[in-house]
């Protein structure tokens, strides 16, 4: 077993309940620290699993158990330079130029705020064309994967309470198994 790290960010329960806490122990999310941070609830979760994908399935259950709502999963799939730098272990200098195809070419365009001075990429190509210069492994583009895929998930409103984790585990599967 490994520890997965990931976060949820969640809705739905009123931090002021003084059972708002327990509910999250009683429904198996002893393994996260939980805060509550402008109107929502942050669980960091430490969860021992042998995939990273039973670990978010899991923990998603569990905070659908407590009667919250999994808003989204970080980290999120959205990446400054910063964020690009911290994730692979680059320097954000080395990171800048790569962006600027001063180091390789093909670094992925950015997918959002791409006339501003702050762009943001899309974690899982940048993860995936890492990958291909041997600066990631195939578990870090498979986990960013997962996190875009549980996001969006997470992200169908219309889907009834009962079925989250059900689709959730589906596409999971797919995933590892593609």
């Amino acid at each position: 077993m490994r520890t997965q790290e990931f976060t949820i960010i969640a809705t739905g329960l009123d931090p002021s309940d003084e059972d708002f806490e327990n509910r999250l122990f009683e429904a198996g999310c002893g393994d996260a620290t939980v805060s509550y941070q402008k109107g929502v609830v942050i669980l960091e979760f430490s969860r021992k699993a042998q995939t990273f994908a039973s670990a978010l399935i899991s923990a998603c259950s569990d905070v659908k158990k407590s009667g919250a709502r999994v808003d989204r999963i970080e980290p999120d799939h959205l990446v400054n330079l910063s964020d690009i730098a911290a994730r692979s272990g680059l320097t954000r200098s080395a990171v800048s130029h790569y962006c600027r195809g001063e180091r390789a070419a093909g670094f992925p365009a950015p997918v959002a705020r791409v006339t501003s001075e702050s762009p943001l990429w899309d974690w899982v190509d940048v993860a995936r064309w890492m990958h291909e210069r041997n600066q990631l492994s195939q578990e870090a583009v498979l986990q960013a994967r997962m996190v875009r895929e549980a996001n969006l998930v997470a992200e169908i409103r219309t889907l009834p309470r009962d079925q989250f984790v059900k689709v959730l585990k589906e596409r999971m599967e797919k995933l590892e198994t593609a």
